[in-house]
């Protein structure tokens, strides 16, 4: 068996249960996430996925859409909810192709 070291580190508690929920139903404890990630660290010479802020294709591609205040979010759903009332509205095989067009879904 190979020597192992040890690693601490601070983590949101939020963050972590969330992780540790998403692994449990993969089968496997946090240890065995963050070695293999730090295998794939040595492997690809650097960090093993892009790290950058997320882009939602929703609301015109609007840049940090998910990190709206819940009275943003709210204001934006009412709004979808008025265009609905006002019969304002697209066939769901428009948004279809439209999506595929603009973002390759």
């Amino acid at each position: 068996m190979s020597r192992t070291s040890s690693i601490y580190t601070r983590v949101e508690p939020e963050i972590k249960e969330q992780a540790e929920a998403i692994l449990s139903q993969l089968g496997m404890p946090m240890s065995n996430a963050v070695n293999l990630f730090l295998h794939q660290v040595v492997l690809r010479g650097g960090i093993p996925f892009e790290v950058q802020l997320p882009t939602v294709p929703m609301a015109g591609g609007v840049p940090g859409l998910i990190r709206m205040k819940k009275e943003q979010f709210d204001a934006e759903m009412q709004k979808g909810l008025d265009s609905i009332k006002a019969g304002r509205v697209t066939p769901a095989e428009e948004v279809w192709a439209e999506m595929h067009e603009r973002y390759g879904i």
